[in-house]
């Protein structure tokens, strides 16, 4: 089942960020609520025993956010939804939670009058799972950027809805 997110899922969202954050930037509950606070878009799946599976998290313009390659965005385009971060419990992946989520996200961005999906994710070190997946989603990348010192180089992407 897909629905908004409430406090009650942080500490399953916490985990789940916790079990990908090789991936992801770290994530404590302080900062969980605050991201949650200014959320255009913050949505997990259920699995049958109602336990949080799977959360998306995204942001329009114009948000006090740090992050560098929301900035990124923000520097380029006036108006856009940006998909901080979503994760997919292990024993989830694969059963299309991940497609159910973003054709969820494009609902709402086209609903919203919103053009632009934007979203990154990591070339080095590499991850060709979210790659693979972000061009199936019909997503092309418009610049890459080096952080942490040029430990980390992503793809900065973009999806056009109509």
């Amino acid at each position: 089942m897909l629905r908004y997110a409430t406090p009650a899922d942080f500490d399953a969202i916490l985990a789940l960020n916790a079990g990908s954050v090789h991936f992801l930037s770290a994530l404590d509950a302080p900062r969980l609520a605050r991201l949650h606070g200014f959320a255009a878009y913050h949505k997990v799946v259920q699995d049958e025993e109602k336990n949080v599976a799977a959360f998306l998290l995204a942001f329009r313009e114009g948000v006090d956010y740090d992050s560098p390659n929301y900035r990124w965005f923000a520097e380029r385009y006036d108006a856009f939804i940006y998909i901080d971060r979503v994760v997919i419990a292990a024993d989830a992946r694969g059963g299309g939670i991940g497609a159910t989520l973003y054709t969820d996200l494009f609902e709402f961005a086209r609903s919203e009058g919103m053009k632009i999906v934007a979203c990154e994710f990591d070339l080095d070190p590499p991850n060709p799972a979210s790659q693979r997946f972000h061009e199936r989603q019909g997503f092309r990348e418009v610049g890459t950027q080096q952080l942490h010192g040029g430990k980390k180089r992503v793809s900065l992407q973009v999806r056009e809805i109509s």
